[in-house]
C-alpha cells in the first residue's frame, strides 16, 4: 500500500513538472527597432511579423512611437501598412514609450529638459562689457606630455601599466614636445589593460573639460579604448570615445563634472585589449563656465558679486544666458556674459556664478529631469496620438537606466527621494495613459525598480537613492525582467511583491541558452505572464526556433 502511494505520489510530480515544462505564457514578445524612415524598414517589420506570427509568438514590441507629432505623411503611411501587416499575422503591437534616461524624445522638444548637474560660485571677471571665467590655476594635469621621466617610468601619475613591458616612453613618435607614452606587448598583460592614471586636485561643483592626444595602430577590439574617471570606487564619468582601431593623431574632448569632490583619479586608456598599440600625449585639464547651461525654471542661473553679495538681474544687469550649441559635449566655445549698458556689474568686477549644466553618460545618453512638469504635457500629448493611431491595448514604459537627476533646484523643491520622483514620474506616466485607455496593460523594465539590479545608491551621476523605488509604482504595472545574471532573484522579488512579470531574453546571443534560463527560473515564479526575444543589434535568426521553444511547437 505505502508503495504504491508513493509511485503515485511521484507520477504526481512528474505530471507537475510535465505540465510546468509545457507551460504556454500569454505575452510571447519580440522587440523590433525600426522608425519607419522608409519602405525597407516596412518590409523589415513585414519579415519579422511573418516569422512571429508562423512560430507562435503574438506580439510586437516597436520602437519610434512618442513622436507623432513631427512625423511627416509618409510615415503615417508606413505605419498604417505595419498595422496591417501586424493584424494579418495575429501580432500586436505594444508601443515602447516615455525614455526618461535615454532623453531623446523629450529634448527633440526641448534641450533644456535635460537634467542638470550644479555649478557653484564659479569666478568670472567684468571686462570691456562683458564677464569671463576666471579658471582656477591649480587644476592641472602634472606631466601631461610625459616630458619628464627615469627610464620608463613618467613622473606625476599614480601608475601606468607595467612600465618597459607594456607601457613606454616614445621619443620618436609624438605629438608635441619631444614624447609620448607608448602601449603595446599585449603578451606581458594577462589583464588585457593597458592604462596611465593620475589624482587631480580640483574644486567641488564646478565643470572641466578634459582634453588628450591619441595614435592608434591595429588597436583591437574596436571600442577598447576609453576614459574613466573615479571617485573611490564610483564612476563618476565613463567614456569611450570613437577611436578608430588605426588613426593618426586624434584629440579627445571629454567633460565633467566635479560634484561634491576635491579629487578624482583620471585613467586613460584601453580595457579589454587584444592586439595592436596606441599613444598618448598632451594630457590638458581646464575649468570651464556656462558651457551647455540649462534654461529653465527649475535651473535658475544666479550671478552675484563676489564681495558685497548683489544678486544682479538677468535682463537688466545681464544679457539673457544661453548655449547657443547645447550639445551636452564639451567641443565647443564657452558663452560669456554679455553687461547691459545702465546696469549695475562694473569693469573689473569680481562674480561668482551658479548654475547647472547638461551632459552625457558614456558616448550619448542623456537623462530628461523628471521634476519638469513639461515633460507630461509632452507625453499626454503623445499618448493621445499614439492611441488615435494605434489604439493599443499594451504599452512598455522604457524607463530604464536613469543615469542622472536629483540635482536641480526643481529637483530639490519636492523634498523628495530619488525614488519616490521615479515613482511618481511613473505612476504620472500610467494614469496618462490609461486615461486614454482605462483597460490598458502597462509594462515597465526591471532595472530601475530592482535592488539587485539598479534600484539602489550611488547610481552613476544621481544625487539621491533609488532604493525602495518599487514601493511607489502601481501594482497593477508588469515588469520586465532583463538582468540573466540576477533572473532568479529579480523575478523573486517581483513575485513576491504582486506584480506580473516577463522575462526580457535572449539578448544577441548565437544559442537559445538564455531565454531557456530564463524559462527555468520562469517555471518557479508565480506571476509570470511572458517572454519578449530582446534583439538589440537587429539578431532575428533564432526568432522562428524561439517561437517555437516558447510556444511548445
Amino acid at each position: 500500500m505505502k508503495r504504491a502511494l508513493l509511485v503515485l505520489f511521484l507520477s504526481g510530480l512528474l505530471f507537475i513538472e510535465l505540465q510546468a515544462a509545457e507551460k504556454v505564457y500569454p505575452n510571447r514578445w519580440v522587440y523590433v527597432s525600426r522608425g519607419l524612415h522608409n519602405d525597407k524598414q516596412v518590409e523589415d517589420i513585414c519579415a519579422i511579423a511573418q516569422t512571429a506570427g508562423e512560430h507562435g509568438l503574438n506580439g510586437i514590441v516597436l520602437t519610434g512611437l512618442d513622436r507623432l507629432d513631427v512625423r511627416r505623411p509618409n510615415y503615417f503611411r508606413r505605419l498604417k501598412m505595419v498595422r496591417n501587416i501586424c493584424r494579418e499575422n495575429n501580432i500586436e503591437i505594444i508601443p515602447i514609450i516615455f525614455s526618461v534616461g535615454y532623453a531623446g524624445s523629450i529634448l527633440a522638444k526641448d534641450r533644456n529638459l535635460a537634467a542638470g548637474l550644479p555649478v557653484r560660485d564659479a569666478l568670472f571677471v567684468a571686462r570691456d562689457g562683458k564677464a569671463r571665467l576666471v579658471r582656477e590655476p591649480t587644476v592641472k594635469i602634472v606631466n601631461g606630455g610625459f616630458e619628464e621621466y627615469r627610464g620608463q617610468r613618467v613622473k606625476g601619475y599614480k601608475f601606468h601599466d607595467k612600465p618597459g613591458k607594456i607601457s613606454f616612453v616614445d621619443t620618436q613618435v609624438f605629438k608635441e614636445g619631444k614624447t609620448s607614452l607608448r602601449f603595446e606587448n599585449l603578451s606581458d598583460n594577462r589583464q588585457n589593460h593597458g592604462r596611465v592614471m593620475q589624482e587631480v586636485t580640483l574644486q567641488p561643483h564646478r565643470c572641466y573639460r578634459l582634453t588628450f592626444w591619441v595614435k592608434t595602430e591595429n588597436l583591437e577590439p574596436q571600442g577598447c579604448f576609453g576614459c574613466n574617471i573615479i571617485e573611490g570606487n564610483h564612476s563618476l564619468a565613463q567614456w569611450k570615445p570613437p577611436v578608430p582601431s588605426t588613426t593618426d593623431w586624434r584629440k579627445i574632448t571629454i567633460g565633467f563634472n566635479s560634484l561634491d569632490n576635491r579629487s578624482l583619479k583620471i585613467y586613460l586608456g584601453v580595457w579589454g585589449w587584444l592586439d595592436g598599440r596606441f599613444w598618448l600625449d598632451d594630457i590638458r585639464i581646464e575649468e570651464v563656465g556656462l558651457l551647455n547651461v540649462l534654461r529653465r525654471p527649475g535651473t535658475p542661473v544666479t550671478v552675484r558679486s563676489e564681495a558685497e553679495g548683489t544678486i544682479y538681474g538677468e535682463g537688466k544687469d545681464f544679457a539673457p544666458i544661453r548655449d547657443k550649441k547645447l550639445n551636452f559635449r564639451f567641443d565647443h566655445d564657452e558663452p560669456v556674459i554679455d553687461l547691459l549698458p545702465g546696469g549695475r556689474i562694473r569693469d573689473n568686477q569680481r562674480l561668482r556664478v551658479s548654475y547647472y549644466h547638461g551632459m552625457t553618460v558614456h558616448n550619448s545618453q542623456v537623462t530628461a529631469c523628471m521634476s519638469d512638469p513639461e515633460l507630461y504635457e509632452i507625453w499626454r500629448r503623445q499618448a493621445k496620438l499614439i492611441h488615435k493611431y494605434l489604439a493599443p491595448d499594451k504599452y512598455l514604459l522604457s524607463m530604464d537606466e536613469i543615469r542622472a537627476g536629483g540635482s536641480c533646484q526643481a529637483c530639490k523643491d519636492r523634498n523628495m527621494t530619488m525614488a519616490r520622483i521615479l515613482g511618481d514620474c511613473v505612476t504620472q506616466q500610467f494614469r496618462i495613459l490609461r486615461e486614454e485607455n482605462p483597460h490598458a496593460q502597462v509594462f515597465i523594465w526591471s532595472d530601475m525598480f530592482d535592488p539587485h539590479h539598479n534600484a539602489h545608491g550611488d547610481y552613476y551621476l544621481v544625487d539621491g537613492d533609488f532604493t525602495n523605488s518599487w514601493k511607489y509604482i502601481p501594482k497593477e504595472m508588469g515588469i520586465v525582467c532583463w538582468s540573466y545574471r540576477k533572473r532568479r532573484e529579480s523575478l523573486e522579488h517581483f513575485s513576491r511583491l504582486g506584480f506580473k512579470t516577463i522575462a526580457g531574453a535572449y539578448y544577441d546571443g548565437d544559442t537559445l541558452e538564455n531565454p531557456r534560463g530564463w524559462l527555468e527560473a520562469m517555471e518557479k515564479t508565480p506571476g509570470a505572464v511572458g517572454i519578449m526575444y530582446t534583439t538589440w543589434r537587429n539578431k532575428y535568426d533564432l526568432l522562428g526556433p524561439f517561437g517555437d521553444m516558447v510556444s511548445r511547437r
